[in-house]
């Protein structure tokens, strides 16, 4: 069994978060500047110190630091002695660095079928007509075997798809040209903000994120080896120790908000399709804390909601943590902060409507305390570092709300230097595994392939009409001066001769009143057609 994490304190009172119940998830909330970056670094630390994964968005670069053993200012030294607090031992965590971009960590990348439908159309911002339209050109690049890897893949599927709409229709249903261009138009703005990069291969293992190292020399190791796809591809398989601390760059990420949200939920939606069930844990395989959590529900669809609430609820069972870290209460929907049972509250201002409204549903959600008193007022009280705290219990009730002291984390606090990024990637267990893009044959290929066919085949037909079985062309030799004279001609300045044929049909067509007329026409016709004499 794991120790407790000792979280925050105050005088006597201490808050502890469990490990074995780190996996019932949790909620960091409180305004701009008042600490929760410091919280979640803090417990993310703690949470390696035993040998738990984490992953985490760094969306204003400041928990890079937590690579680094962190030195204490004189200004927090004296801070934490006017507040009673230990000192933090320097200490930093192993780390691995992850960009969707690939430009300051490794690549990210998922397929677009692994992505789906209903994620993607999310990211493109489609209406439910369009997102049907997506729909259906999936399951026809399923029904064909035709594999969507990558941005050009899709682009390729889409123009199949809309060329041929009329032969899909009556299987499949009604595919409007305008929601297909609505989608390659979506596709484009994407691409435009660099989202192609994400999509291809290699896809990201989801084992890679769950790595530990060994202890340092002298420290105690514990328990049996664990490792994720780089050890299974050859790589180090080290005795379990510290977790390893996956840190998305998403400064530059967060400026496509879409795709950025839309990142997150596919991963953590994989973690709950790929990983076994494990029940309850000493300690959890993996914890994730979302930053900017708002950005995952902002005009989601009532099926996305939905699907994000069975996710957090079931991936409890996978031995995954997940914790929220937003500045408003009111931004994650009810049915998703039912399930989180730890509680970190930092500070919230009331200077409008809507922020009283958040510091009431914050103090009305949060087990009460007598010693605290007015819980509204106390949460608009709260100083820089201060926040009310409620983890989870031995038996899993949420304890009395404590108003305490965040502890500070033992690594730097801050982001670190490029020279300092390069080298982490440099060292890491994944380094080299995602950074060359590889392309095998998929839909865009395939598709390609058959248009290049096609074309050869539409040549030779040509060809073939355009030559005697002799080899002659129909327009010269024999034949061509038979057809001339009967069916006339164009000459070189586009002026037209009249043929036999043609003189006789309107010769007797002057004539057609007439029985002798029609006998003329009879005979006439039947000449020239092969037709044989009445009897």
């Amino acid at each position: 069994m794991s120790d407790p994490i000792l979280v925050a304190k105050h005088g006597d009172i201490e808050c502890f978060l469990l490990p074995a119940l780190a996996n019932r998830h949790g909620l960091i909330t409180g305004a701009t500047g008042t600490g929760k970056t410091i919280t979640l670094q803090s417990i993310a630390e703690s949470l390696s110190r035993i040998g738990v994964p984490v992953f985490m968005a760094d969306v204003k670069g400041d928990l890079s630091g937590i690579t680094q053993t962190g030195t204490l200012p004189d200004k927090v030294a004296k801070i934490l002695k006017d507040r009673g607090l230990p000192e933090p031992a320097p200490t930093r965590c192993p780390a691995t660095l992850w960009d969707v971009f690939g430009e300051q960590g490794h690549p990210v990348r998922a397929t677009v079928t692994d992505m789906g439908p209903l994620l993607l159309a999310r990211m493109l911002e489609l209406n439910d007509i369009q997102s049907g339209v997506l729909q259906l050109v999936f399951k026809i690049a399923d029904d064909n075997g035709l594999a969507l890897l990558d941005m050009k893949d899709l682009r390729a599927m889409l123009q199949h798809v809309g060329d041929n709409a009329s032969q899909f229709t009556t299987e499949y249903g009604n595919i409007s040209a305008a929601s297909i261009g609505a989608i390659q138009r979506g596709l484009l703005q994407i691409e435009e903000q660099g989202g192609d990069k994400f999509f291809g291969e290699p896809m990201l293992d989801i084992g890679d994120f769950m790595q530990t190292v060994p202890w340092p020399p002298g420290s105690p190791s514990a328990h049996a080896p664990q490792g994720g796809a780089a050890q299974a591809r050859g790589g180090p398989s080290p005795a379990r120790g510290q977790g390893v601390v996956n840190i998305l760059v998403a400064d530059k990420l967060l400026k496509a908000p879409r795709l950025y949200a839309t990142f997150l939920l596919w991963m953590l939606s994989e973690l709950f399709e790929t990983l076994p069930e494990v029940g309850d844990l000493d300690k959890p395989k993996l914890v994730f804390f979302f930053d900017e959590a708002h950005l995952l529900f902002d005009d989601a669809p009532p099926a996305l909601v939905e699907r994000i609430e069975l996710v957090v609820r079931l991936v409890r069972s996978k031995g995954v943590g997940v914790f929220f870290v937003t500045q408003n209460p009111l931004d994650v929907p009810d049915k998703v902060l039912a399930q989180l049972g730890n509680r970190v509250q930092h500070a919230l201002r009331a200077f409008t409507p809507r922020d009283q409204k958040a510091v009431k549903a914050a103090a009305e959600t949060m087990r009460a305390n007598p010693k605290v008193g007015d819980m509204s007022k106390a949460i608009t009280e709260l100083a820089v570092g201060e926040a009310l705290v409620s983890f989870l219990d031995e038996k899993g009730r949420p304890s009395v709300t404590e108003r305490v002291f965040v502890l500070p984390p033992g690594s730097q606090i801050g982001p670190i230097a490029p020279e300092q990024r390069k080298a982490l990637m440099a060292d890491s267990l994944v380094a080299g595994v995602y950074e060359k893009m590889s392309d095998r044959e998929s839909a865009y290929e395939a598709l390609k392939g058959r248009a290049a066919i096609s074309a050869t085949a539409a040549q030779g037909a040509k060809a073939a009409r355009g030559t005697a079985p002799g080899g002659a062309a129909d327009d010269s030799g024999v034949l061509g001066g038979l057809k001339d004279v009967l069916f006339g001609s164009t000459g070189p300045r586009g002026g037209k001769r009249e043929g036999l044929a043609e003189s006789a049909a309107r010769s007797a067509m002057r004539s057609i009143g007439s029985a002798v007329g029609r006998e003329i026409i009879r005979g006439v016709l039947g000449g020239i057609l092969g037709g044989g004499r009445r009897r």
